[in-house]
């Protein structure tokens, strides 16, 4: 849709905050419109301030904000992004959240934790948000903590076509990182030509963030050329140790395709150097290719500006994903 003007698109406005700007300018671009001028700075004590440059009243309103580093920041400045239509009396507000923050935190594993997800809901709707849309959220349930809307986008198209295009499937294997994205493997592996199923048995330390081992693999992967997915890359030492893994037992090739680059370090590093033939992600999050031996991102922005197109017309978003297994 790359260039339509979208019918009465004076009432249609589009905002970005300061973490992602070219993913929101890409939006547009799909749209066939601006991004609202926005003004947006940063008090000596940290404190954000927000003012839009044209007037919101009555208008359905859609704020774009990427949840990279620093998390914190970009969560309030879209709060306070929200706040502001909320008082300009616009119609409706949607928060747009790529990447939705804290989302593995949805649940307590122990005694006096919190339920971070659930607070990051809680803060949208105090804030004044109508309506959420998000990609690839870490569990579903996140869907019920929100109390208006939630659409739930999916990047597998884009990520699995792009493998179809580039490797044969005639020897694929898809690989889950671990039991519980086994029903995600299923439905790629569907997409992918029935391609066989296996997956990485690990353990992780809940005393400790990021530290989660690799054992072994279940399935035949001997062989095989692997499309090891998941939904978001942090430190990378999960997806790097489950390479090693595969190749372990006897996997020809391993590909790792996840929807949410983090790359934390020591991300890079891990996996420029754990043997994958490529990494291929979105740009949920900023991305550069600067100083990576194989990384492809490809872009979520016509995904986005699709099911900002549907919320406008009231159309139905999962139309977006008819046909899929």
């Amino acid at each position: 849709m790359t260039g339509k003007k979208v019918e009465s698109h004076k009432d249609l406005k589009v905002f970005s905050g300061r973490a992602h700007p070219e993913l929101a300018e890409n939006v547009a671009r799909e749209l066939g419109i601006d991004l609202v001028p926005t003004t947006a700075r940063d008090f000596a004590n940290g404190e954000i301030f927000i003012r839009f440059g044209e007037s919101v009243r009555g208008a359905d309103c859609f704020v774009i904000q990427s949840h990279a580093q620093p998390l914190n920041k970009w969560l309030m400045e879209q709060l306070i992004m929200i706040d502001a239509l909320k008082r300009g009396s616009a119609k409706r507000i949607t928060a747009i959240l790529p990447f939705y923050p804290y989302a593995r935190q949805d649940k307590k594993h122990r005694g006096r934790e919190p339920i971070s997800a659930r607070l990051v809901a809680d803060l949208l709707t105090a804030a004044g948000a109508d309506r959420i849309v998000s990609v690839d959220l870490h569990t579903d349930q996140i869907q019920g903590f929100f109390d208006g809307p939630v659409d739930h986008m999916h990047a597998m198209p884009i990520l699995t076509d792009y493998i179809k295009s580039k490797y044969s499937m005639d020897n694929l294997a898809v690989v889950s990182p671990d039991a519980g994205r086994v029903k995600t493997a299923e439905k790629w592996a569907n997409t992918l030509g029935d391609a066989p199923m296996a997956f990485v048995h690990k353990t992780r330390d809940i005393d400790a963030a990021n530290k989660v081992v690799a054992n072994r693999v279940v399935g035949d992967v001997e062989g095989k050329d692997c499309v090891l997915l998941d939904d978001m890359i942090d430190t990378g030492g999960t997806i790097a140790g489950a390479v090693g893994v595969l190749k372990d037992a006897g996997a020809r090739s391993v590909v790792i395709a996840t929807t949410h680059g983090v790359f934390s370090d020591p991300a890079r590093e891990r996996l420029n150097d754990c043997g994958a033939e490529e990494i291929i992600t979105t740009d949920t999050l900023p991305q550069s290719t600067e100083g990576w031996k194989n990384l492809t991102v490809l872009s979520i922005a016509p995904l986005l500006a699709r099911t900002i197109h549907e919320i406008f017309e009231n159309g139905s978003v999962t139309t977006l994903f008819e046909g899929q297994a």
